[in-house]
């Protein structure tokens, strides 16, 4: 191991936990509730299960909304937000929020898309079969979908990566934090080459991984 990485090793390893940390809890808030958002965006849509205009326009306003903030603005517009919620506005656990709120618009955009380019006859189908709602989703939708739900979570992950790189703003760590502070800042040109190397293998093997799952669970 080169002797600068020896130097700064238990800030190394500090600072990939901490976009660990970052990273998952965005992949929870997009599963947990952009996966809903993403459905019920698609199923009130006109035409389709739940039609519901007002619904539909609403969520699609918020999603663009957020989706619409430079990041770096919406860290420091959600400030007051964070510091309510969980009593600070600093700290990795607080990059967490805004990393939430845009993990969530992110990827129920992604869902969205996914769920429409399943054939309109699936959905048919399963109705006049009698299924519920709640089966057409789990038992259809979700099914037809999976491979771009999974390659979508995959390029969602790789911005939740690029997005935790800025949370330095707020105290948040992680790696480019690390780089900023330990290498550009310090002319340490050497150790922030080492971290750009460590992002790029990360981003790597997540992109691999998503697109061997992928490509295993379609059976079209």
């Amino acid at each position: 191991m080169p002797e600068i990485l020896l130097q700064y090793e238990a800030e190394i390893w500090r600072s990939i936990g901490e976009t660990f940390i970052m990273v998952w809890v965005s992949i929870l808030a997009a599963i947990l509730v952009g996966l809903p958002v993403g459905t019920l965006l698609f199923l009130s849509r006109k035409g389709n299960l739940l039609a519901n205009q007002a619904v539909f326009s609403t969520l699609n306003l918020l999603v663009n909304i957020i989706r619409s903030f430079p990041f770096l603005l919406l860290v420091v517009f959600l400030i007051p937000f964070t510091r309510w919620l969980i009593g600070t506005a600093i700290g990795t656990a607080a990059a967490t929020v805004p990393l939430a709120i845009i993990a969530i618009a992110h990827y129920s955009r992604l869902v969205e898309q996914s769920l429409l380019d399943v054939p309109k006859g699936v959905m048919e189908a399963a109705v006049s079969m009698g299924a519920s709602v709640r089966e057409v989703v789990f038992k259809f939708l979700y099914v037809e979908a999976r491979s771009g739900l999974v390659l979508g979570l995959t390029t969602s992950t790789i911005s939740f990566i690029s997005y935790s790189t800025i949370m330095g703003v707020v105290g948040g760590g992680g790696i480019g934090d690390f780089a900023i502070r330990y290498g550009y800042q310090r002319f340490e040109t050497e150790l922030m080459m080492y971290m750009i190397i460590i992002m790029v293998i990360l981003v790597q093997l997540i992109q691999f991984t998503g697109m061997t799952v992928s490509r295993i669970i379609d059976k079209r």
